[in-house]
């Protein structure tokens, strides 16, 4: 999809590279208008640890209920249901993931995700808490998934997220892995 065109409910946006690719989608640094934004476009690959419903629905679902807890995160600026493309607020920043390369993850990004951990639990919800997913701008911390669950105590922050936000064996056998 880099150096293409695609088309969301009539507007048009250049794809200029690929930004990665998730459980549920390929995401697209793509320009408007002279506007940075993020294309996602849904996959159906399969996917052995993670069971889907209607993935897009799933997408605007969970962003209505993110953005009501209070989650810091991308605007969902516009959605193309039938093609499944999501046009998302490009958060320009390193992700956490790249921090931790760099030993660079700080003391006040932990309270930061602690803070969104509070108003999550509160709310019975969990979050993909991987490094990927979190981006760090102007020092502010953002969640740049949409993914959100029930929450479970196994797949809270403090047993399982954690486990990746430093340079820990699981955080290393990944980087070894995903080469």
């Amino acid at each position: 999809m880099d150096g293409k065109t695609i088309t969301v409910n009539g507007k048009s946006y250049s794809i200029i590279k690929l930004l990665g690719k998730g459980k549920g989608g390929y995401s697209y640094l793509a320009s408007c208008d002279d506007t940075l934004v993020v294309a996602k476009k849904i996959h159906h690959e399969p996917c052995s640890y993670y069971n889907f419903g209607n993935k897009i629905e799933a997408e605007i679902n969970d962003y209505k209920k993110l953005k009501t807890i209070g989650i810091r995160m991308p605007v969902m600026f516009d959605v193309d249901i039938e093609n499944e493309i999501i046009i998302k607020e490009y958060i320009d920043g390193k992700t956490i993931y790249d921090l931790v390369l760099e030993n660079g993850v700080t003391a006040e990004h932990f309270q930061q995700i602690e803070a969104m951990c509070r108003l999550l639990y509160k709310a019975d919800t969990n979050i993909d808490y991987f490094p990927t997913n979190f981006v760090v701008q102007n020092n502010k911390l953002y969640y740049i998934d949409y993914e959100c669950n029930k929450y479970m105590e196994e797949w809270n922050f403090e047993n399982w997220g954690i486990k990746y936000w430093s340079q820990t064996p699981e955080f290393l056998k990944y980087v070894q892995e995903h080469k």
